[in-house]
Order: structure tokens, then C-alpha cells, then sequence
């Protein structure tokens, strides 16, 4: 083994090997061997020596390697754990958030029930009370009419002179001058005596307006009904005059009665000039005679939609356009 070394020592150092060199034939030739042995255990020596501290530098880098790993994870959970507590404060704020929203969600809720509530029970009382405002007008218009009905049933004995002159020799003796109006007019009406009982006469409204040069209305109560119907009906035959002067005598009715018969005016004129023959009946209630028929109407709209239906009165009692036209 010894002598293989060595030839391999030889080799690569380029000296021809021999035969002497081979088998230690001459003492050079061993010491060299011996040189070339020690030169290799110095230079194994030097190669376990790097191993080591290969192996101690692996070890270091390894050792470096987990150290800065450490760290770094360390760093990096450290950040996440910082994160994580924020976002756990943030949805711990969001909570609270919305627990207070949820409140605040519940009393909107829990108001808009009681205002629901109160709305509801309004309504009902807004029903209730118009049906009671429904029924103090029904009940007013009944009064109203029952009221106008007595008062007119309190005048039925009375008449009412229209256009006597507002003098004071006349004032001062209107019953006189009633009684002279009957002789000149009808005559025949008079009692026995020739005269007419009469209970009262006066002038209204009782207190003149200097401002109207109109004469006053006078108002005469007769004590029989029947006398007073007989000189209304002549009134309805002819024009009444007093020393030649046209004068107008008419019912003396109460001043509901009188609007309402006063609403029919347009109307009334229209149907004389048609010839329909019109008149006025109690309380105010207007009749005409229209293809051999005599038709009754208690309120305008009923005779504008009779009117409407036939022919011969559709557009012709328009009051509206009538009383543009007459403006």
C-alpha cells in the first residue's frame, strides 16, 4: 500500500517512477515518500479542519436564518395582532352602533304606531262629527223651514202695498187710505158699511233710509183671511192704482220666502214671453202649463232638467247666458 502511495505521489508530481523508486530501492527515494506522506496528512488534516468549520458556518447561517425568521414573524404577528384588536374595537364601535341604531329604529316605530294610532281615532272622530255637522244642518233646515212656514202661516191675514208714496199726509193715515184704495179697485169687497176691518197698518222697516228714494213697503193685517184673499185675487186680475198712480199688493210673506221666489224671476219672465203661463204658489214653488199639462218645480235644477229633456225648451232657460246678456 505504502509503495502505491507513493507511485501516485510520483505521478503527479511528473518524476518517472522505476523500479527502484517503486520498491524503496535507494534511501532519497524514501525520504521523499516520507515528505509526500506527511505533506498529506497535513493537507487531510487542512481539509477536515474546513469541513468543520463548514459545518460551523452552516450552523451559524442556520442559526442567523431562524433568528431573522423569528424576528420577522414575530414583527409581522405582532402587527396583526395589533390589527386584529382594532378591527375588534372597531366592531365592537359598530355594534354599539348599531344596538343604539336599532333603539332609535324601535322608538321611531313605537311613535309612528301611536301616531297611527291617533290618526285612526282623529279619522273616526272626523267621521263622528260630520255626521253630527250632517245632522245639525239637516236638523237646522228643517227648523229653518218650520221657522219661515209659521212666520208665513203668522202673516196669512196680511197684505203688502208696494209703491204707495212716502208722504206724510199719507203716513199719517194709511188706513184711510187703504179703505180708498178698495173703493177705487174693487168695490164689491167691501162689508157692510163699506168698510174693511182691518187690525193693523204700518210702514216697513219702520225707520227711514234717506238714502233709498224708493218709498217704503206698507204692510196691512187684516182680521178676516177671507176678505184679504178676495182683494189679492183682484190684485192678480188687474193693476191696483191709488189717484191714477200704479201700485202693486201682493202676499206678505217672510224674507226666506221672498229670496226664494225672487231666485225664479228669470226663469218666470222667460216662461211668459214662451207663453207657458207661470205663476208663483206657495211658499215658492213655480207652475207652467205646457203641452196641456200643468208641471210643478219646487227647485230651479228640477226645471233646468226638465227643460234640458224637451225640444222645445233645451238652451232657452240658460240663466247664466241670460243674465250675461242682460248685464
Amino acid at each position: 500500500m505504502a509503495h502505491m502511495a507513493q507511485n501516485q505521489a510520483s505521478r503527479k508530481k511528473g518524476k518517472k517512477v522505476t523500479i527502484e523508486n517503486f520498491y524503496g530501492g535507494s534511501t532519497q527515494g524514501k525520504e521523499e515518500n516520507e515528505e509526500e506522506i506527511q505533506k498529506n496528512s497535513e493537507h487531510a488534516s487542512q481539509n477536515g479542519n474546513y469541513q468543520q468549520a463548514l459545518e460551523d458556518l452552516k450552523l451559524e447561517l442556520i442559526q442567523k436564518m431562524e433568528t431573522f425568521w423569528k424576528e420577522k414573524w414575530e414583527k409581522e404577528i405582532s402587527c396583526l395582532t395589533d390589527k386584529t384588536a382594532q378591527l375588534e374595537k372597531e366592531l365592537e364601535a359598530s355594534n354599539r352602533r348599531a344596538d343604539k341604531a336599532e333603539k332609535q329604529n324601535q322608538c321611531l316605530m313605537t311613535r309612528i304606531k301611536h301616531l297611527e294610532e291617533s290618526e285612526m281615532i282623529k279619522q273616526q272622530e272626523s267621521i263622528k262629527q260630520t255626521q253630527i255637522i250632517k245632522e245639525l244642518e239637516e236638523n237646522i233646515k228643517y227648523l229653518t223651514e218650520k221657522v219661515t212656514d209659521l212666520e208665513n202661516r203668522g202673516r196669512r191675514e196680511n197684505l203688502r202695498i208696494i209703491g204707495l208714496p212716502e208722504k206724510p199726509e199719507v203716513n199719517n193715515k194709511l188706513d184711510i187710505i187703504l179703505q180708498e184704495i178698495i173703493k177705487e179697485n174693487c168695490p164689491h169687497v167691501l162689508e157692510q158699511g163699506g168698510k174693511i176691518e182691518i187690525e193693523r197698518i204700518h210702514r216697513t222697516p219702520s225707520i227711514l233710509n234717506p238714502q233709498k228714494t224708493t218709498p217704503r213697503n206698507v204692510i196691512a193685517k187684516f182680521k178676516s183671511f177671507q176678505v184679504k184673499e178676495k182683494i189679492l185675487q183682484e190684485a192678480k186680475k188687474k193693476s191696483f192704482r191709488y189717484k191714477g198712480a200704479p201700485i202693486r199688493i201682493t202676499h206678505d210673506l217672510a224674507a226666506n220666502t221672498l229670496r226664494d221666489r225672487k231666485a225664479w224671476n228669470t226663469i218666470f219672465r222667460k216662461a211668459r214671453e214662451l207663453g207657458l203661463q207661470p205663476r208663483i204658489n206657495y211658499p215658492a214653488k213655480l207652475t207652467i202649463y205646457f203641452q196641456g199639462k200643468v208641471w210643478a218645480f219646487n227647485k230651479i235644477e228640477d226645471f233646468q232638467a226638465f227643460a234640458k229633456k224637451r225640444p222645445e225648451l233645451c238652451g232657452k232657460f240658460d240663466i247664466q247666458a241670460q243674465k250675461a246678456r242682460e248685464t
